[in-house]
């Protein structure tokens, strides 16, 4: 047995090593690994040429094929109504069978070993394997935020951010397991989320909040930011190095360890908070129990004033109760209904009530939410400004190629997944940090994000030699940084009341973005120049396309649609410019302050308290005489 210096608690014992695992920190320690292994959809561009070539696709049917991922990864619904009503380890489960199968019998069908088969089978395969992704995102991250509700924000975005880095981690990881194959790479995506959720399952669950003085602290998230940024910092300097230096097998495996090991550094983070835990568990056993025995006329009198307070509530309920059936008996009787059924007026009150929204910053219920302007401004925003991002990081396989970056499409992967981390980040923080200061509002910023992603797309239509990099990394940060500006401005503007359903319909906006601008128009005008290359078809040739031209067209319709979309969301700035400019979190003060539940009449409550603080005073100094009394006459 080994205990610390200073006679702290044991450490080397089984039963330290399974506080640690059943501990809260360890919940969020399996949650980070789960969620760095479940950004498969944003390597999909690495595979795509090979996933092209294999089955004889154009970039039409390559891109719908992309759709289909994109639509599985934002559609979590079904995730979230299964986590109301089952423990986290279903969830996750579910989500890491649908990953191994849907990828899998991709990756057969990419290899050969089973018959080609048809598109929208291979649509229903890439659907399945990338909503395992919600699946992992619901029972990670819902968990963690409840565990930690007054850190929910730090918590969503540390997460997020993880998420962001999986590309990276994941091309990484493939090329010191099975070298520079991409059919592998397919295979590794199969398994390896699957495998860590497997493994982590049950130690991911939902656990009572601590309060008073075990209520914990925000130092070891900030410890778990600070390995995120060491991370994504590795991250960044081994693209860079790999990218002049040819690796061996042996140094990519080297290179893989060392990211190995930065992903379990959170691990020591937290045996150090859990032997905290216990060590002050351990003082407080040897430290002999302080007692506090108050007065008897103290109590009766708290009894006294906890009864009355029960009995006015209680009045004020039945008094309510009783106004409530006079007004539905008033309505039941009432001649203007003219003997319609209840249920119509249940309807045209619900439909009234509908186009009748509360003001900016209240509950809104859902249909309220889904039919107001601001609303609407938010989605079409949303569809120009990730639709966009999303179908430059869907092709950058195929952009890369048509511009003469033929081995550096992992490059341009792992530079998008690092600067999606910090655009998550960064945006997260810094919108925070300018509210709070300077009344900055979140759909401004939101505004400037897009404006800068025109830069990336402008990069890519006019085919700059050697700015493509340059190109993804912008890209990549206003992919991220578009996320939690989105998901801050639902729950802002249209309250927390039906949060998880808004949350999921703002998210409904990007695989819409996607079909639009990736299908419809990038997919289509690739083929059109792919085939004026080849002769005029593509009918069982060559369909891959070379040169500026190729995307040309497409980048710059596409960063018209992002300007539009910028003007667009200038109409939710404008509306919603004197919300920003109060204090949007005031009601949660005025609702934790004790003056809360005081009495609308501020003259009467204080009145009320003094007069009770004299009675209070005149009580104990009468009970002082009495005892002084008392011990003369002994």
């Amino acid at each position: 047995m080994v205990f610390a210096s200073g006679g702290g608690p044991p450490l080397l014992t089984a039963r330290f090593a399974r506080q640690v695992v059943l501990g809260r920190w360890f919940v969020v320690f399996a949650c980070l690994l789960i969620l760095s292994a479940s950004g498969a959809t944003y390597i999909f561009s690495i595979y795509s040429k090979v996933l092209k070539t294999s089955l004889g696709y154009d970039q039409r049917t390559l891109n719908t094929l992309s759709f289909f991922k994109d639509l599985g990864a934002n559609v979590g619904v079904i995730s979230g109504l299964i986590n109301e009503v089952t423990p986290p380890w279903v969830v996750l489960s579910m989500g890491a069978a649908m990953n191994l199968a849907g990828y899998l019998m991709i990756y057969l069908a990419i290899d050969g070993r089973t018959s080609r088969p048809p598109v929208w089978l291979m649509c229903i395969y890439i659907c399945v394997g990338a909503n395992s992704q919600s699946f992992a995102n619901t029972g990670a991250l819902v968990t963690c935020v409840k565990n930690f509700p007054e850190s929910r924000g730090i918590v969503l975005g540390l997460l997020k951010g993880f998420v962001g880095l999986s590309g990276a981690v994941f091309t990484q990881l493939y090329v010191a397991i099975y070298g520079d194959d991409a059919k592998s790479l397919v295979l590794l995506v199969a398994w390896l989320p699957a495998a860590v959720s497997i493994l982590f399952v049950h130690t991911v669950r939902l656990m009572p909040y601590p309060h008073g003085a075990r209520r914990s602290s925000n130092g070891p998230f900030f410890c778990f930011l600070y390995i995120s940024i060491a991370l994504a910092t590795y991250l960044l300097v081994m693209i860079v190095v790999q990218n002049q230096v040819q690796f061996s097998h042996a140094a990519h495996a080297v290179s893989a360890a060392v990211l190995l090991l930065i992903l379990f550094l959170p691990l020591g983070v937290v045996v150090k908070e859990e032997y905290r835990i216990q060590k002050e568990l351990h003082e407080s056993l040897r430290d002999p129990p302080t007692v506090t025995v108050e007065k008897p006329t103290r109590i009766l009198l708290q009894q006294q004033m906890s009864l009355q307070q029960n009995m006015s509530t209680t009045t004020a309920a039945a008094a309510a109760v009783e106004t409530e059936e006079q007004s539905t008996t008033e309505t039941e009787h009432d001649p203007a209904s003219n003997g319609k059924p209840s249920s119509w007026l249940c309807l045209g009150s619900c439909v009234k009530h509908m186009f009748n929204p509360p003001a900016q910053g209240e509950d809104y219920t859902i249909l309220q939410a889904l039919v107001s302007v601001d609303m609407l401004v938010l989605f079409l925003a949303t569809i120009c400004g990730v639709g966009g991002t999303l179908t430059a990081i869907d092709n950058m396989g195929q952009i890369g190629q048509s511009l003469g970056y033929p081995k550096s499409i992992n490059t341009f992967v792992s530079l998008i997944s690092i600067w999606n981390y910090a655009g998550r980040v960064t945006a997260g923080f810094a919108s925070e940090i300018f509210l709070a200061k300077y009344k900055f509002p979140r759909p401004l910023m939101l505004t400037l994000v897009l404006l800068l992603s025109c830069v990336g797309h402008l990069l890519i239509a006019f085919g700059v030699p050697q700015t493509l990099y340059a190109a993804s990394v912008v890209i990549g940060f206003c992919f991220g940084a578009q996320w939690p500006l989105l998901f801050a401005i639902i729950s802002e503007v249209f309250g927390l009341k039906y949060y998880s359903t808004l949350y999921n319909f703002g998210s409904v906006a990007s695989p819409i973005g996607a079909y639009v601008l990736n299908v419809r128009v990038a997919g289509y005008l690739y083929d059109v120049e792919a085939a004026k290359q080849h002769g005029g078809s593509l009918a069982g040739g060559d369909k891959t396309c070379i040169g500026v031209d190729c995307f040309r067209l497409s980048f710059l319709i596409i960063t018209a649609a992002t300007v539009a979309g910028a003007l667009v969301s200038l109409v939710l700035v404008w509306r919603t410019r004197k919300f920003y400019k109060g204090d949007i979190y005031a009601k949660f003060r005025d609702q934790n302050s004790p003056s809360s539940s005081s009495s609308p009449s501020s003259s009467s409550s204080s009145s009320l308290a003094a007069g009770q603080q004299q009675q209070r005073h005149k009580e104990l100094a009468e009970e002082s005489t009495e005892v002084n009394g008392k011990k003369g006459s002994l």
